[in-house]
């Protein structure tokens, strides 16, 4: 029966990628004839160039700041192990709109300047823009396994190292960074699949990728979507594999927690290290922050003082984080709950069956959140009855969300799934308790915290979530990541600044107390 369960799941995790697939065999879709054309080969292009120059971005700065907080004297490395993760909060859109409407002609830097007496305009679109906003936002992705790595580190190697005369430098090359090089390359890729798949930033930015590319198209020209989707998804699925071919070359360390990590003194370039660590915090987490508080002060002052009332008011914010936090709860509910037979037929089970849905539903982490949206808008609008049973609909919504975001459960389930021992089932079964029993009994209190972890994850995830939310919520069903970026996209920034206030205190306070509280690297 479980298996059964575990087939069915996967199944529905790969329906997305499997429709796309489907959807170009039997229209008129031309993805090869696609890669002819310059309106293909141009967003293709850009999206490579992008991904890539955020992921090695990313890279640099997410390991630099690992090593510094964890394994140096840098100044207030406990206060930067709070910050440095916090822009994991901030949908990119709103980092992106944050930038463009403090740098950009009439912004507050602008602003600042011209009261300096300087007369200088920054105008942040393009490449730049969206490299910048990216880097900014998705470091993390790399900061905290890289950071969890370290500090389970064995510090003989380097201590060995430092005796025989290696520099700081040279034991970081040469001891250091082999063993975390497989933290580096994971969280590398999800920089990489997150950049390829970002929709929200690029808009705003007014960078023509993949995915901006495939909204333009989906509703006009559905066969040339369908065709850059299925590019976008083998694109995404050739990154998965080959980062799986690299890490599986890389030799496996021993993750012994050390006893006393090694610490390196920077001596003169303490300070310098200081600043390097600050400004990094203050564009990922203080700029936006300021710009947010910014445009919302100023547009309640400028309302009361001119009597014109603002879009939106307090019921309407309030709806929009009902929305928010009722589609994000079910969703990681639901998230968890589909993932748990598979995690248990992997990690309980042992079963063929098992390890087939479980590289199915990690596979599903390639699908970006616009292609996921578009299969399933597509399929209720043509797939009679059952699409019009869902055609517009929560469920198709909550669906969509765990199919986009269930991979990010399940690492995290099977870990809890293989944390109870088997001996306990072996004393439940001895005292006559059935399966159902020993599940309720033993598995669910000692699986709870890491449940619970995984709840957290997909929760926030969600939360941030906006080609899903903007095109399969229900008419009506407003979420605040797409109220803020509807009414940024109008020009409303004073109603977006409010609405992205309440949304990043909701996600910061959440990631608090679900995950970065509960971090193994504090």
């Amino acid at each position: 029966m479980l298996r059964a369960v575990g087939v069915v799941l996967a199944a529905a995790f790969a329906f997305p990628g499997i429709y796309v697939v489907w959807r170009n065999i039997s229209t008129d879709a031309d993805p090869i004839g696609l890669l002819r054309s310059s309106r293909t080969l141009d967003p293709l292009g850009r999206t490579m160039q992008l991904a890539v120059l955020v992921s090695l971005a990313s890279a640099a700065i997410g390991t630099t700041l690992a090593w510094l907080t964890t394994r140096t004297d840098v100044p207030l490395r406990r206060l930067w192990r709070t910050v440095l993760p916090i822009p994991l909060v901030f949908p990119t859109f709103i980092g992106a709109a944050a930038f463009i409407r403090t740098l950009n002609p009439g912004g507050l830097a602008n602003d600042v300047l011209n009261n300096l007496g300087i007369d200088r305009t920054f105008e942040l679109r393009g490449l730049f823009g969206a490299w910048l906003v990216l880097t900014l936002f998705t470091y993390p992705y790399v900061y905290l396994p890289v950071v969890a790595r370290l500090q389970r580190l064995a510090g003989s190697l380097e201590e060995s190292a430092r005796v025989l005369g290696d520099s700081p430098g040279q034991t970081f090359r040469r001891i250091v960074l082999p063993q975390i090089s497989s933290a580096i390359l994971a969280g590398t890729l999800l920089v990489f699949l997150y950049t390829i798949s970002d929709f929200g930033a690029v808009q705003l930015m007014r960078y023509d990728t993949l995915t901006r590319a495939i909204n333009t198209n989906y509703l006009a020209r559905p066969s040339v979507a369908f065709a850059l989707s299925l590019l976008l998804l083998l694109l995404a699925i050739a990154v998965v594999v080959g980062e799986r071919a690299v890490v599986g070359r890389i030799p496996g360390d021993a993750t012994a927690r050390s006893t006393r990590l090694v610490e390196y003194r920077l001596g003169a370039w303490r300070w310098p290290a200081g600043i390097v660590v600050l400004a990094v915090a203050l564009l990922a987490v203080g700029a936006p922050l300021i710009a947010m508080l910014d445009w919302a002060i100023d547009g309640v002052t400028r309302a009361s003082r001119d009597g014109r009332p603002l879009t939106v008011d307090a019921d309407t914010i309030v709806e929009a984080a009902r929305h928010t936090l009722e589609s994000s709860v079910l969703a990681a509910l639901a998230s968890v709950a589909a993932v748990l037979p598979i995690a248990l037929l992997v990690g309980r089970y042992r079963s063929r069956s098992g390890s087939f849905s479980h590289a199915i539903v990690i596979g599903s982490f390639a699908l970006p959140g616009i292609l996921i949206a578009l299969a399933l808008r597509f399929w209720t609008l043509r797939s009679g009855f059952a699409g019009d049973l869902f055609y517009d609909s929560k469920a198709l919504l909550i669906f969509a969300y765990v199919v986009r975001f269930g991979s990010l459960a399940m690492g995290i389930t099977l870990v809890a799934v293989q944390s109870v021992p088997d001996r306990f089932h072996d004393v439940g079964a001895t005292l006559g308790a059935g399966r159902l029993r020993r599940f309720r009994t033993i598995d669910l209190p000692l699986m709870a915290p890491g449940l619970l972890a995984a709840v957290g994850l997909v929760l926030l995830s969600t939360m941030k979530e906006l080609p899903i939310s903007l095109l399969i919520a229900p008419i009506g069903y407003q979420t605040l990541a797409t109220r803020i970026f509807l009414s940024f996209e109008e020009s409303f920034v004073a109603e977006a600044g409010l609405m992205a206030v309440v949304l990043v205190a909701m996600s910061g306070v959440l990631s608090w107390f679900l995950v970065l509280r509960r971090a193994e690297h504090r």
